[in-house]
């Protein structure tokens, strides 16, 4: 993926291997072995690449990752009827919960 990428951002940029190692002071060779696949470089590298392209490395987390989607499949498995009705008694316990905890009881 890095490897495509770098390429990517180099041949966007009109740079050749060589040109892109004269503004970063990578060795060309390096660069060749990353976009290659061969090498797996640091981060800090993999930017100033990038960088001498015109681009910029961003780390962003992904939309839906580590969410446990079993309760939203189980409720996409019910009628609309039985949803809404399954919604109206969630509401009145949040309702009763929400008199309890202001009047300071419990249950």
């Amino acid at each position: 993926m890095i490897s495509r990428l770098t390429r990517l951002a180099r041949k966007r940029a009109g740079l050749t291997q060589r040109e892109l190692s004269e503004r970063t002071g990578v060795p060309q060779p390096a660069i060749a072995r990353l976009e290659s696949g061969r090498a797996s470089p640091r981060a800090a590298t993999v930017e100033k690449l990038l960088a001498a392209c015109g681009f910029r490395l961003t780390i962003e987390p992904r939309r839906g990752e580590g969410v446990d989607r079993t309760a939203i499949r189980e409720l996409l498995d019910l009628t609309p009827d039985a949803r809404a009705r399954l919604a109206a008694e969630e509401a009145n316990r949040v309702s009763t919960a929400l008199s309890r905890s202001r009047r300071g009881t419990r249950s």
